[in-house]
């Protein structure tokens, strides 16, 4: 099997390669957007980013799958039969597709790898910016090679807390009890920010950029490589009942920070 580090590169030179050709881009008229499901949309951007990212990751892995936003659709046979492979790889080829659509500078590549059921390796690419977050088990998270580390803030207002908003299916279905939670966490912190792509948000947390972050109905693509950067930033990832994030084909809600503002975020939620 391969080495941690060996995926690690393999990831960083895909969500590179996937980063440079969404850079070159340029955002398709309104007319050719694919419109998956109500305020889900997709594009040949998205497309040709996967399958970019799936020849460096299978090529360079022999044997290992693919579980990305535009081949594994939720709910299908497919996307639970990825997870059955010694390597599996969870991509978003390009988190923000909204925002890359109207030109919005908030966007990313997300690469995971699970070994089994535990996540190792994560990659995040924000394609804007050009920081390269990046993260293997037992070994840190850093930017741009440079170490980083979740906030050391523990009172809640002082913290800034990013969110995103349950805009589509089956998260929509919990709108009310999502303005609820922002309610209070608005009252109790010094602010709150939504950017539209949970992998760069996830990327914030791990660098202490945010002090916090939840959201409702999230999937496997949208989080994984965020999860290892916040773990082994040294801060935590659960769902809303506390339990650790798991590698699991379904949607789920997130609760990132620190243990101190994971804790309070969960009291809120």
């Amino acid at each position: 099997m391969a080495s941690h580090r060996h995926l690690l590169e393999l990831a960083d030179r895909a969500a590179r390669t996937a980063a440079v050709f969404i850079a070159g881009a340029v955002p398709p008229s309104v007319s050719t957007w694919d419109r998956k499901a109500r305020n889900d949309f997709a594009t040949d951007v998205d497309r040709e980013a996967e399958r970019l990212i799936a020849d460096v990751l299978l090529t360079g892995a022999p044997g290992s799958s693919v579980m990305g936003e535009e081949l594994t659709p939720m709910g299908t046979a497919g996307a639970m039969g990825t997870m059955g492979a010694t390597v599996t790889w969870i991509v978003d080829p390009l988190d923000g597709t909204t925002n890359f659509l109207h030109k919005y500078p908030a966007y990313a590549v997300s690469i995971g790898a699970a070994v089994g059921d535990q996540l190792v390796v994560g990659v995040v690419v924000d394609v804007v910016r050009d920081l390269v977050y990046r993260a293997v088990a037992g070994e840190g998270a850093s930017c741009n090679d440079r170490p980083i580390r979740v906030s050391t803030i523990t009172d809640p207002t002082l913290a800034l807390v990013g969110t995103g908003f349950p805009f589509k299916a089956p998260a929509s279905d919990r709108v009310e009890e999502y303005l609820t939670q922002f309610r209070r966490v608005l009252h109790a912190t010094s602010g709150i920010r939504r950017a539209g792509s949970a992998a760069l948000d996830l990327a914030h947390v791990a660098e202490g950029r945010l002090d916090g972050f939840w959201e409702i109905g999230l999937a496997p693509w949208d989080v994984a490589a965020g999860v290892v950067l916040v773990r082994e930033a040294g801060g935590q990832v659960t769902d809303f009942g506390g339990r650790a994030w798991t590698v699991e084909p379904h949607v789920g809600d997130v609760l990132a920070g620190s243990a101190a503002m994971r804790a309070w975020l969960a009291a809120q939620v």
